[in-house]
């Protein structure tokens, strides 16, 4: 799990550092860069709205892999259209492509982790997460030095794409997901845990490993339906509109921070991908910060600081006098925006009988925000400039503030 969640990281990160040089090598205005970034947010958004019926159909294994190879042909493809063919067509058609791969991929992740998670009985999805913030800092970096060095994008994305789908594609060998398709959720128990007052636990998840004996019958599930009870489900909703806030957070940093040291403080297009290095790097120590706090203060007062503090960064960075202090902010920024999208999973997944279905649910919401929320700013900067469209983004965070008490632990008995 650590390697397909620390491979998106690195897709994600790979184009993200190269936004500049592929703005300038198609000579694009923001809001065409907009235009550009919603194409990937269309094919996401397709992929993210029916990922709980894919996961639930094919099984986590098999859409994990499938998505990093989706993924990698993504980036092959922008790549090829910015450096070869220099035509934005052609990479809108890669940046489609990787949003379809990208959504289902990480949706799958989610529920594989949050079923680990259960079974450990620990906060372990903000380590997973981290993982995936440490391959946005690699990412990050290698996209700095590969524009210091004005290496074609081409070659650096295509190399980016290959190391993403051989990674998660080996890796995937040892998920423990099932081995065949399945249409729906199978009990299991994963090995070498068991209670010591109750025994033996099962967990829920898609395409598990049955529990064998003629006294455990299957059952029988419509995915459709339970998709359906998830979205009427109003803490799931909330939840949902809570990880909106910091995922668009997340989202508007990975796609607008380069730019905006760029053209807003005034830096080298090396010293924005840099600032983004910096953004994930405190992200990525937030997550992996995020299990001891979390299992010492509870998910409740951590997701109220989480939101206060991506407040007070995100407007210390759009209003920094001096460059230095907006690399100040981008660490505050990256701290608050670190534990919202693992903490609404984990959330989601309270009930393990409806996990895969809610956990889809939260992550359409918040992919939703993460994806959309860019172009639109895109749009935004067109008549108030990068840096200041990015205020509007403190509206949702606030709103997470407000809603934080949602991501309460639900009590469960243990399934047998």
């Amino acid at each position: 799990m650590v390697v397909a969640y620390g491979a998106s990281g690195l897709a994600f990160a790979s184009w993200v550092s190269r936004l500049p040089a592929i703005r300038d090598g198609l000579d694009l205005t923001p809001g065409n860069v907009g235009l550009l970034l919603l194409c990937m947010t269309l094919g996401s958004f397709l992929s993210v709205s029916a990922s709980g019926l894919i996961v639930l159909r094919l099984g986590s294994k098999l859409t994990i892999r499938t998505g990093s190879l989706m993924v990698g042909a993504g980036l092959v493809i922008t790549g090829f259209g910015t450096s070869v063919l220099a035509n934005p067509l052609a990479v809108a058609a890669g940046l489609a492509v990787i949003g379809l791969g990208t959504a289902s991929w990480n949706t799958a992740s989610n529920v594989e982790g949050a079923a680990v998670e259960r079974a450990v009985g620990r906060h372990i999805m903000p380590r997973l997460h981290g993982a995936f913030s440490l391959g946005t800092v690699a990412g990050a970096g290698l996209g700095a030095w590969a524009a210091a060095a004005s290496l074609p994008v081409f070659w650096h994305l295509a190399a980016a794409g290959a190391v993403v789908a051989v990674s998660v594609t080996t890796a995937a060998a040892w998920f423990r997901a099932d081995v065949t398709p399945v249409a729906g959720e199978r009990t299991y128990v994963p090995d070498n845990f068991e209670d010591p007052s109750t025994g033996p636990i099962a967990i829920i998840t898609p395409g598990a490993r049955p529990l064998e004996g003629p006294d455990v019958p299957p059952v029988p599930l419509d995915n459709k339906r339970k998709i359906a009870e998830a979205w009427r489900d109003r803490r799931t909703l909330l939840l949902g509109v809570m990880v909106l806030g910091l995922a668009l957070a997340e989202g508007a940093a990975g796609d607008w921070v380069a730019l905006a040291l760029a053209d807003g403080h005034g830096q080298s297009d090396a010293a924005g991908a840099a600032g983004y290095g910096l953004f994930v790097t405190f992200m990525t120590i937030g997550r992996f910060a995020g299990t001891l706090v979390l299992d010492r203060f509870g998910r409740v007062p951590v997701m109220r600081w989480c939101a206060a503090l991506a407040v007070f960064g995100l407007g210390l960075f759009v209003f920094a006098p001096v460059p230095w202090l907006a690399y100040v902010a981008l660490a505050i920024w990256g701290l608050g925006a670190s534990l919202g999208f693992p903490v609404g999973m984990s959330a989601a997944a309270d009930e393990p009988a409806k996990a895969a279905a809610r956990v889809s649910v939260v992550s359409t919401i918040g992919y939703g925000a993460f994806l959309c929320g860019p172009p639109l700013l895109g749009l935004l900067a067109e008549h108030v400039g990068i840096l200041h469209s990015l205020l509007s983004v403190m509206v949702m965070l606030v709103v997470s503030f407000l809603l934080s008490p949602v991501a309460r632990k639900v009590a469960q008995a243990p399934l047998r």
